[in-house]
């Protein structure tokens, strides 16, 4: 079913107050009056600074009475270092919120900087326990993705890289999710294909893993469903047209879905992807999805009911769990994705390393077939390898 992009608008409440539709950051300077920010600070990345997408939204801001301090030191996998220094522009310009305007790294440098403002400690201080920040210290966050991908701008967590051990650490503060949030998925148009195939494929690992994790939340389910739903329909056609606004807001919706569904519980494929990226850089939804078919099949014992119903969900041939894999290795090959870490770049000299890495991520636990280090090094050695027991 087609539907006319003219259409695609709604003000949503889920969980936090979303304005979605095509040419809606027009509205950015009467949402930052409407949360009281008067002099906010800018959060973006280095390549989207040039384009004028950016210029025009802090243009049109700052005509309307809002200006803008800008920060743009943000890496593909933020790291401590870009929290700090985004800190520091923020407290020497007298900021008193933070728009996040990017993809899933923009998003989880400018929550921590949030996060962040009023606290007199350092970041690490923080990490175990978030209830020693008091919410009214933490600066609100306007969120605008341009990528579909994270869905980081409906979360409650950041992912940020700690340097001296590089290790990816996930922060959590109920106060950190933005207080609104503007999705334009006209802002996605001129993301290239391999970001869009990539981020697209961050955003079906999201609700995948939330369909499989072993907890009962039948409102998480229906969400993750619908969202593989549309993942299934339009990521291809995203990738092949990134003109059509039609997939790009489906995909922007998908996006959304698979951060809400997520708190159900994630799994192994973020277990083993949050290490490869915090040392070698690799793109998080790139990385997800050559592990996702190895975590599927070593999954499949939990989940195979599961699979079938899914299945049936998104009208495949034969219904099963057989056919949910299948779909997803065509996914893979449409959209060049590699088919191991091999192809990916990964040298296979550190996989013990990975590996207690993995079984230290705070993702382990929740995966549907309980996981440790032995098993962990073995689907990096699958991974590798290319090994996938095939139907």
């Amino acid at each position: 079913m087609t539907t006319d992009p003219r259409q695609q608008h709604g003000d949503w409440s889920f969980p936090t107050a979303i304005r979605f539709g095509a040419g809606r950051i027009v509205e950015l300077a009467e949402v930052c009056q409407g949360l009281e920010m008067t002099r906010p600070l800018f959060v973006t990345d280095a390549g989207l600074m040039g384009l004028s997408m950016v210029r025009e939204a802090v243009a049109r801001s700052e005509d309307a009475g809002v200006p803008m301090i800008i920060f743009s030191d943000v890496k593909s996998n933020p790291v401590e270092g870009n929290v700090a220094d985004g800190l520091t522009v923020y407290r020497a310009g007298g900021c008193d919120g933070v728009i996040a305007f990017g993809g899933g790294s923009v998003m989880d440098v400018a929550k921590v900087i949030a996060l962040m403002a009023g606290q007199a400690g350092s970041l690490w201080d923080y990490e175990d326990d978030w209830k020693q920040i008091p919410g009214e210290t933490i600066a609100p966050v306007i969120a605008v993705p341009t990528t579909a991908g994270t869905g980081s701008e409906v979360g409650r967590a950041a992912v940020i890289t700690d340097e001296a051990t590089q290790v990816k650490k996930i922060l959590l503060h109920p106060g950190m999710m933005p207080r609104a949030v503007i999705a334009d998925p006209a802002l996605t148009l001129g993301l290239p294909p391999f970001l869009t195939a990539a981020t697209g494929m961050d955003a079906l690992a999201h609700s995948l893993e939330a369909l499989c994790a072993p907890f009962h939340h039948p409102m998480a389910d229906g969400i993750a469903l619908e969202g593989i739903r549309l993942v299934h329909a339009w990521l291809p056609e995203a990738v092949r047209n990134g003109a059509n606004l039609e997939a790009r807001a489906h995909m922007l919706a998908a996006a959304t879905m698979g951060a809400v569904a997520f708190q159900k519980g994630l799994g192994a494929i973020h277990s083993l992807s949050h290490p490869v990226g915090a040392i070698y850089d690799t793109h998080h939804g790139l990385t997800n999805a050559v592990f996702m078919p190895y975590v599927l099949a070593f999954n499949r014992p939990a989940i195979d009911e599961k699979m079938t119903h899914l299945a049936r969900y998104l009208g495949l041939p034969d219904p099963g769990f057989d056919a949910v894999l299948h779909w997803i290795l065509d996914l893979r090959r449409i959209l060049d994705v590699p088919h191991t870490l091999h192809d990916l770049g990964i040298p296979a000299d550190r996989l013990d390393d990975l590996a207690a890495m993995a079984a230290a991520d705070p993702c382990t636990p929740e995966n549907p077939v309980p996981v440790g280090k032995a098993e962990l090094r073995q689907l990096y050695e699958d991974a590798f390898e290319g090994r996938l027991a095939m139907p």
